[in-house]
């Protein structure tokens, strides 16, 4: 194509201004500010649509998607709710935006929370799992689906976070908690809008929908206000549309297509998940992309045109034009959208000129448009339209001559296409694969244990552990997404460790004894372990050999997963169940403390059960349950598990587990690495080897004591939480993370935190001598507690404490 210049420089473009007056004098419409952050009338106007469902449009002047707008505007005021939804979220989050016109205000809430990110999608996508489906029922296109490629970033959510533009009566919301609710899954949603405009009745009508599931649900908006309609809205709204043609402008141009590069790897958007690695990636590509356009960009008004639910990569562009164009040009925002609203071009009124053409994404033949692109009377044509579209949208289609192309041609003078490739779900290829066994990963033998993990030993991610903890408080990261430097004892703890392995051996042994016999007896034969990497792994190695030393039963053993605040790793449990009747598995671990992973599994199991089909039992076995919060135990003494007392020298030279989307794909199992390098410091199998020498001298005293334990006072009654939470409330910590109880998660604090003070119960300071140790060489204060409920107890230092 030639490019045909206009001789006369354009006149300064009057923006379009989202106004309620021209709906508000003609129709008696009235939108009432009440209250919030922002006033209403900064963020919408008022329009009219053709929709019989609802003849009323609130036009969002800070979205980008019906009145053009400055990038940075539409991303500072995404953020700013972004920063609202901050104050009400708990543990980890997941948050989901709705197509077409939310996608990238939940893409942005998404990053301010650094929180993985899904969009719900009108496209059918070959090879997509649906993960939901859930209505709109007041749009003009109602289904929607959500395809994520890793489901699991719902399961691990304690917090589910729904990003709309408008919260009109909250029936969308109350649809896709329906679509993703089952009983023992989220308990929390934030419910997050530019504009709340709920009637009283709507309000309440979301809080009963909260008392009937037992969730809570919160919402926050930028602004609240309250929409009034007379009587016959509709019907008079439907006149106008009817005596009115919609205001369309063609200047019939010939203008030049310049194509610009996105690099063909990187995730336009969140129609299958975004995480932190996507992210990075599309700032990047973004700003790739605008400094290869920028030399054909004359200007000075520059529109970027994103295409329907293609937002969030438009407004990159967007925004890096910005910064690539300087002050030479003026930078705005939109998008197409299959939204069929009605165009004045009078002042007043938010919709002035559209521009229609056939879809060309192959998702329906409705038509779509483009609003305030077109000049409106006594504004200047754009000078450069840059239109986004994804390799759906790259059809015959586009370029027909009533396609967009040309639609776009005929009111700028110059139109750039950009084309982004599509997105397809990372599909997942056979079966998970099968477990690490040593000696390749770890250095227990074969027969032991099967990891199922992935090797991620290569990957960079240790940290010192004053930074990791500053992060980790801050919640500018997850504990799962690194590890602490390996700490290396002295000769003097290694020293303890040993005494702590012959004076305590004997207990270890008919705690597993005892432990193996419960499970056994209640069970059956045919149990399959799996025990919670890593400290749960030395304990099930030990079930596993009790069993053939008693019964010359070979148990199944494998290690899976599981993180605080994000769940089980569903991967590993989809192996299980591939392999093995899902109700013969019993989780295993080594003790417990207030009960704060008893919790994540027991919330982690149904939903778990309800993705894979399984009947998996939501139910742990522990050594120690110090914390009285399981049924199925060894004992219910605070001692010394010498096991605990090292860290990955006495589990198999393997790291705790990480969950860290930069180096795991999506169906890869949680990660782990295996320290071949601490080698020669190893004492997994001395520690093992020296428990299981004691079977035999236990036998007889095992015997009658797993009858008495059966037989025994069970049930749960959660006394270590009550403890924790009451010492937390002496030592003003308002995180009851910070609070470590028991000799197993004290060591552990002195290990790999930042600890404060260390809790010590006078009489039980016999078996603490590693503990008083490590207190002295981290600097931690030993505190000396008559009445404490466990042996001891280590409190993280607080980042106010530290500050």
């Amino acid at each position: 194509m030639t490019t045909v210049r206009v001789p006369t420089p354009p006149a300064a473009a009057m923006p379009v201004v989202a106004s309620t007056q021209w709906v508000a004098e003609r129709l008696g419409a009235r939108l009432e500010d009440l209250g919030g952050p922002e006033h209403i009338e900064s963020l919408v106007g008022l329009g009219i649509r053709r929709n019989p469902r609802r003849a009323h449009l609130l036009v969002s002047s800070v979205l980008g998607k019906h009145v053009p707008v400055e990038p940075d505007r539409v991303y500072d005021t995404a953020a700013r709710l972004g920063r609202l939804v901050a104050d009400r979220v708990r543990g980890a989050v997941c948050v989901i935006g709705y197509a077409e016109t939310a996608t990238a205000l939940g893409h942005v809430v998404a990053d301010v929370l650094a929180a993985p990110y899904v969009h719900s999608t009108r496209r059918t996508v070959r090879g997509a799992e649906v993960l939901a489906t859930f209505e709109e029922e007041h749009s003009h296109a109602t289904a929607h689906r959500l395809l994520p490629d890793d489901p699991a970033i719902f399961a691990t959510a304690d917090t589910v976070v729904l990003v709309d533009d408008e919260l009109s009566t909250g029936r969308t919301a109350m649809n896709t908690i329906t679509a993703l609710h089952s009983p023992g899954t989220h308990r929390r949603y934030v419910v997050a809008a530019l504009v709340d405009v709920r009637s009283a009745e709507d309000e309440r009508a979301l809080l009963q929908f909260a008392e009937r599931l037992r969730i809570d649900i919160d919402v926050v908006a930028l602004a609240r206000g309250r929409l009034s309609l007379p009587a016959g809205f509709v019907q008079s709204a439907a006149d106008v549309a009817a005596v009115r043609q919609d205001a369309e402008t063609r200047l019939v141009r010939d203008c030049r297509v310049n194509p610009a590069r996105w690099h063909s790897t990187v995730r336009e958007g969140g129609r299958h998940g975004f995480t932190a690695r996507h992210r990075g990636q599309a700032h990047a590509a973004a700003s790739d992309c605008a400094r290869g356009l920028a030399p054909a960009i004359l200007g000075p008004d520059v529109l970027v045109l994103g295409s329907e639910e293609l937002m969030y990569a438009p407004l990159l562009i967007a925004r890096a034009l910005v910064d690539v164009l300087g002050d030479r040009c003026r930078v705005r925002f939109s998008s197409t959208t299959r939204s069929p609203v009605l165009a004045i071009d009078e002042p007043g009124y938010p919709v002035r000129t559209r521009i229609a053409f056939p879809a060309h994404d192959g998702t329906d033949q409705s038509p779509r448009f483009a609003y305030n692109v077109a000049p409106a009377t006594g504004n200047a044509p754009c000078n450069d339209i840059v239109l986004v579209v994804d390799t759906a949208g790259d059809s015959d289609q586009l370029r027909t001559p009533d396609g967009a192309l040309a639609a776009l041609s005929a009111v700028a003078e110059r139109v750039h296409l950009i084309v982004v490739p599509s997105s397809s779900p990372v599909a997942r290829s056979g079966p998970p694969p099968g477990p690490l066994r040593g000696p390749a990963f770890g250095s227990y033998r074969a027969d032991d244990v099967g990891w199922l993990l992935t090797d991620i030993s290569d990957a960079p991610l240790e940290r010192p552990i004053e930074e990791r903890e500053e992060a980790v408080q801050s919640a500018a990261a997850h504990y799962s997404e690194s590890l602490p430097v390996e700490y290396q004892p002295s000769a003097a703890y290694l020293d303890v460790f040993h005494r702590a392995v012959r004076e305590n051996v004997t207990q270890v042994a008919e705690a597993v004894g005892v432990l193996t016999e419960v499970i056994l007896a209640e069970r059956g034969r045919h149990v399959v372990l799996a025990s919670l990497a890593r400290a749960g792994s030395p304990i099930g190695i030990l079930l596993r050999r009790w069993a053939h030393f008693a019964h010359g039963v070979d148990l199944p053993h494998y290690a899976v997963s599981i993180v605080r605040g994000r769940g089980l790793d569903m991967e590993a449990l989809r192996f299980l169940a591939g392999r093995h009747d899902s109700r013969d598995v019993v989780f295993v671990d080594g003790w417990t403390g207030k009960g704060a992973i008893v919790r994540e599994l027991v919330s982690a199991i149904p939903s778990c059960n309800a993705a894979l089909g399984t009947h998996f039992a939501p139910e742990l076995a522990v050594l120690a349950d110090t914390g009285h919060c399981v049924s199925t135990f060894g004992t219910r003494a605070d001692f010394l598990i010498p096991s605990a007392c090292l860290n990955s020298t006495v589990s198999g030279l393997v790291s705790r587990t990480v969950l860290n989307r930069d180096v795991l794909g999506p169906h890869d199992y949680h990660g782990a690495k295996y320290y071949r390098s601490l080698a020669a410091a190893d004492v997994s199998q001395y520690f093992l080897n020296a428990v299981t020498e004691q079977f035999p001298h236990v036998a007889e005293v095992v015997e009658r004591r797993w009858r008495e334990v059966q037989a025994g006072p069970r049930l749960p009654d959660w006394s270590g939480w009550a403890a924790v939470e009451a010492i937390a409330a002496e030592h003003g910590v308002t995180d009851l993370n910070l609070v470590k109880p028991g000799i197993g998660e004290t060591t552990r604090v002195l290990l790999r935190r930042v600890p404060w003070r260390v809790l010590v119960r006078p009489d039980a300071l016999s078996q603490l001598e590693h503990v008083v140790l490590l207190a002295a060489d981290r600097g931690a204060e030993v505190v000396e507690v008559p009445e404490l409920a466990f042996s001891c107890v280590g409190l993280i230092r607080p980042r106010r404490a530290a500050q």
